[in-house]
């Protein structure tokens, strides 16, 4: 057991630590959901974390992610006196590097089987014979969609599906309904979060288009679900019917 006292305010982060190093978490966000019955203090949400309260912890360490947290909140915590490790992770092998250099930091000396079992799972996925394009919203009221150089957008691309907007010259852009549709995807990919879409809500704004509702923890966490992602989200590409 970890003699660290480590603060996660990245719900991916926050299930690698706990299932590696157990003892060593002491606090979450409140969107931290896994490993179920997770029992540690709550801090807050993501954008919001109570900086106050966490530098009350007196954590040895705090983890963070360049997207998911906000750089006024982790500069308050650095002027507290906290230790900020924070990640970078726009493609799958940032997101390996990423989780071995947070793994060390809070005193994991093994290499989890679970991180040597994503690796292996990711060098032969699923792939679409043809290639298929996509666009991938990701909010509505405004429509939003992944852009450029996000770590979702490369997964898909892993399985042979291309984002229609990864030139774009913002990473999530604001894109009008028409335009979406006018993009004539072959696939429109619906994760549950942040937005959550469902067969009721999302599938009816592309008529005629295959839609793929697909699980956001598979597409967008970078942790022990990437052992189990390939198949998860290959499967639900292809009940799309695309």
């Amino acid at each position: 057991m970890s003699a660290l006292r480590v603060v996660s305010l990245v719900p991916s982060l926050t299930e690698a630590v706990a299932v590696s190093a157990p003892g060593a978490l002491i606090a979450a966000t409140d969107w931290c959901t896994h490993p179920p019955g997770l029992d540690v203090a709550r801090i807050g949400g993501t954008k919001n974390p109570k900086t106050d309260r966490i530098a009350g912890l007196a954590p040895d360490l705090v983890i963070a992610n360049e997207e998911e947290n906000r750089p006024p909140d982790l500069d308050a915590l650095r002027a507290a006196g906290l230790d900020v490790l924070v990640t970078h992770v726009r493609t799958l092998p940032q997101a390996f590097a990423e989780l071995d250099r947070v793994l060390t930091a809070c005193g994991v000396r093994t290499r989890p089987g679970w991180l040597d079992a994503a690796q292996a799972a990711w060098e032969a996925p699923p792939v679409f014979q043809e290639p298929r394009t996509a666009v991938v919203p990701v909010w509505r009221r405004p429509w939003m969609v992944l852009g450029r150089d996000t770590f979702a957008g490369d997964l898909l691309a892993r399985l042979g599906v291309r984002n229609l907007f990864a030139d774009h010259s913002e990473r999530y852009p604001r894109v009008p309904l028409d335009e979406l549709r006018a993009a004539r995807p072959d696939l429109v990919v619906l994760p549950d979060e942040p937005y959550r879409f469902t067969a009721d809500d999302g599938p009816e704004a592309f008529p005629g288009l295959p839609c793929a509702l697909v699980g956001g923890r598979p597409l967008t966490w970078y942790g022990p679900s990437l052992a189990q992602a390939p198949k998860a989200l290959g499967r639900a590409l292809r009940e799309a019917g695309a």
